[in-house]
């Protein structure tokens, strides 16, 4: 049946949130079944005396709530109760859009998949309700091993820490790295914010140094060692937050000889490798002795799974790091932790790993079908993009424009390192929003973009 009209009542609240509502309402109350056929939405538009864009908007955020789902070719269904019990839920609306996430997968049997998983755990949650000993147990330790084997890192046992989250992993190395001889962290003049962050927090200096298309230029990496005796090198080489830039092998080798001639550890924060098939080997492969690779699960699996595998470079590099983030964070998660080991062994993460690739696929397509090419730097394999802006907008006036998008636009504030900073933005594609909602919220940028700021602001 598709005959189910919403009743919207006469709430403040905006009609497209009603139709959410509703639908969430007429479900807990049994007007709407599991797999049940709602109508197509110019149908409903017409019945309620709404425009599309409305309805649209609507069955965006009921989608949003991993309430109904969209099948190509055969219309909108309310989710089956296995999603709904697993499924994003209506916790939704609790995402930071701020932050750049991966897609949330739709197909209902993977999210029962994922909740089997933490089933399971529970037949055993007395040893997960225990003190373990840091950098994760045996079993933890080997799904490390064998996760970032997959990914092209082949690191000794002693060697492999599992921790909190890359933020606890990148806290701890930049507290150990920092007080080497107190001199400045180099990074490229576009970074991810959480190492400025962590470097305001231990009054590390962090200093950016000019790219070009491959990633850090040697030369101004070698000067700046020469100069300032830095007491390491921050990198995100592949995929990089903001800019989506990959460094190819030779660049990495350049940049790693450079590194071990001036005696320079690296810090190699690395959340999307998994997310690509063209990734070049890792600095820990390229240049394991001065290495300290940082790989998280929340960037490719979900940013709840805060579960990182650190590998640093040496022995005595293991016991400071050891004592840095223990004192912070005493040990990860033991829950968390059996749930990404029980997953990685089961094959439930690469299944997961693979809808997020393929949902992010769909959603580039729908990045170069949409914004203009010479604007945008991107790659099929991430789910955010680095986007110029005309000169007729300012990156905080865009930014302010995009907030009722749904979409996470970050200005180039948030990423720089010195003045000035580019008139640019950093779009996440991910987090809850169903793909239609991307869809759209990529029209109204584009559609900003072909107008003044001024005319653009008259459609909000």
């Amino acid at each position: 049946m598709s005959d189910w009209v919403p009743t919207l009542g006469d709430s403040s609240k905006p009609r497209y949130i009603a139709i959410a509502e509703a639908i969430q309402e007429d479900l807990a109350e049994g007007r709407l079944l599991p797999a049940q056929r709602l109508p197509a939405q110019r149908q409903l538009a017409r019945v309620l005396g709404l425009d599309f864009t409305t309805v649209a908007r609507g069955y965006g955020e009921a989608q949003r709530r991993g309430l109904i789902e969209s099948r190509v070719g055969e219309g909108t269904f309310v989710t089956s109760a296995s999603s709904q019990r697993y499924g994003a839920g209506a916790r939704a609306e609790t995402g930071d859009f701020s932050m750049n996430m991966p897609p949330e997968p739709t197909d209902a049997a993977l999210w029962t998949r994922l909740g089997s998983g933490l089933e399971a755990i529970g037949w055993d949650l007395a040893s997960a309700l225990r003190y373990q000993r840091f950098g994760g147990t045996e079993a933890d330790k080997q799904a490390a091993i064998e996760w970032l084997g997959r990914h092209g890192v082949e690191p000794a046992p002693d060697r492999v820490f599992v921790v909190p989250g890359a933020h606890a992993a990148l806290l701890g190395a930049m507290t150990v790295l920092g007080n080497r001889n107190r001199g400045a962290v180099l990074t490229e003049t576009l970074t991810y914010p959480g190492i400025k962050a962590i470097a305001e927090q231990l009054d590390v200096e962090l200093v950016g140094l000019p790219v070009d298309r491959h990633g850090l230029l040697p030369d101004a990496f070698k000067d700046a060692c020469q100069r300032l005796r830095p007491s390491a090198l921050y990198l995100n080489p592949t995929l990089s937050n903001p800019t989506t830039r990959t460094m190819p092998v030779e660049r990495r080798q350049e940049i790693a000889a450079i590194a071990r001639s001036a005696g320079v550890p690296i810090l190699e924060d690395d959340p999307y490798t998994a997310l690509t098939d063209q990734a070049p080997p890792a600095f820990a492969s390229v240049g394991p002795d001065l290495t300290w690779h940082v790989a998280t699960l929340s960037k490719c699996l979900g940013a709840g799974l805060r579960v990182a595998f650190v590998v640093v470079p040496d022995a005595r590099s293991g016991w400071d790091f050891a004592a840095a983030v223990r004192t912070a964070n005493v040990m990860v998660s033991p829950v968390t932790a059996a749930l990404a080991t029980r997953w990685i062994q089961d094959g439930t993460a690469d299944a997961l790993l693979a809808a997020v690739r393929a949902e992010t696929r769909a959603r580039q397509e729908l990045v170069k079908e949409t914004l203009p090419e010479d604007l945008v730097s991107t790659d099929p394999a991430a789910f955010h993009l680095w986007m110029t802006l005309p000169t007729r907008w300012a990156r905080s006036a865009f930014v302010s424009h995009m907030a009722s998008s749904g979409l996470g636009v970050v200005a180039s504030d948030a990423f720089g390192t010195q003045d000035p900073l580019p008139e640019a933005v950093r779009i996440c594609l991910g987090g809850p929003a169903p793909r239609s909602q991307v869809r759209t919220a990529l029209q109204f940028a584009a559609h900003a973009l072909s107008e003044s700021p001024a005319r653009a602001s008259s459609f909000l």
